[in-house]
């Protein structure tokens, strides 16, 4: 039997780790690559990584019930921002998943949207959302790295699973 709370704190862990994975490679560009504009909705690495924190934060946000009232900041846009704001984040959601037993994980969270729109969804369906919606937007990052000739980090689901079941 699968046990449906690891399985949701594993797959925090691994955003986690993926989205630290990926700003360690962001630090190894320029400035020029960070903010080098393909033409996506947040436009450049910087931008996209930015977008993944905002999401994180964001959610987090709503469960905890202190709901913001923007997604990001323009300031929170930088690298040296979100190097000093996202492990703050990423805090939460490990305090916020240890915690969770499958009667919480069941819970419905209600929010609104930044467009005002009323919504309730059960926690889980949250969670693995903020994983997801990461995961999309390193795989943009990826393809950015790659067309700026760098080799992105091994950042998949398998290869964090490996890394843990070595220790």
């Amino acid at each position: 039997m699968v046990d449906f709370v690891g399985v949701l704190r594993t797959h925090l862990d691994y955003g986690i780790w993926a989205n630290r994975k990926m700003m360690d490679a962001a630090v190894t560009l320029t400035e020029q690559e960070l903010t080098r504009d393909f033409g996506t909705a947040d436009k450049s690495v910087a931008g996209t990584l930015a977008h993944i924190f905002g999401g994180d934060r964001a959610w987090l946000a709503r469960f905890e019930n202190t709901p913001r009232a923007t997604f990001l900041d323009p300031e929170e846009r930088t690298l040296a921002a979100l190097q000093r704001e996202w492990p703050i984040v990423q805090a939460g959601w490990t305090r916020w998943a240890a915690a969770i037993t499958e009667e919480s994980a069941m819970t419905p969270i209600s929010y609104v949207d930044f467009r005002g729109n009323p919504w309730t969804q059960p926690a889980w369906q949250i969670v693995l959302h903020v994983v997801n919606h990461g995961t999309q937007h390193r795989g943009q990052i990826s393809g950015f790295l790659r067309a700026m000739g760098h080799v992105p980090p091994a950042i998949d689901l398998h290869v964090y699973h490996r890394s843990i079941n070595a220790l």
